[in-house]
């Protein structure tokens, strides 16, 4: 599996390409590392550093708007690659892809950043916009 922990500087100028003036959904799926290494050599488990990054960033989350619309245990791959097993998966709504590059930019955030880095082997983040449910796929 390969490793994906930031956006690279392509996908993040293609984010701020799309509109920004309406909610959008931030599906997380993220495989922690069993041991987390920050970048002055300082050790834990992944679970401990995603924990530490959730403490610090939730509040500039919550201050922008940002909300869990869902959160689900990973149980099986039933359709897909096999080796993706999630140790965390939800759903992040905020009010505009706008709040969302303000998030990435605050300096609370990107000081708690140095904790997702260290806690996450690989993750898929990927931006939906919500749409009216129509009672049936499709």
């Amino acid at each position: 599996m390969a490793d994906f922990v930031d956006p690279t500087r392509e996908s993040f100028g293609l984010f701020k390409d799309l509109p920004r003036d309406h909610p959008v959904q931030m599906l997380n799926l993220v495989l922690l590392n069993e041991k987390a290494v920050y970048p002055d050599g300082t050790t834990c488990s992944g679970a401990e550093a995603y924990s530490a990054y959730g403490r610090e960033s939730g509040p500039v989350f919550r201050e922008l708007g940002g909300r869990i619309i869902w959160s689900g245990d990973f149980q099986l791959t039933l359709i897909g690659p096999q080796d993706e097993i999630w140790d965390i998966a939800f759903i992040a709504e905020y009010p505009s892809g706008q709040a969302f590059i303000n998030m990435l930019r605050n300096p609370v955030y990107r000081q708690a950043v140095v904790h997702r880095q260290a806690a996450v082997r690989t993750s898929r983040l990927i931006r939906m916009k919500p749409k009216a449910v129509s009672g049936s796929f499709g």
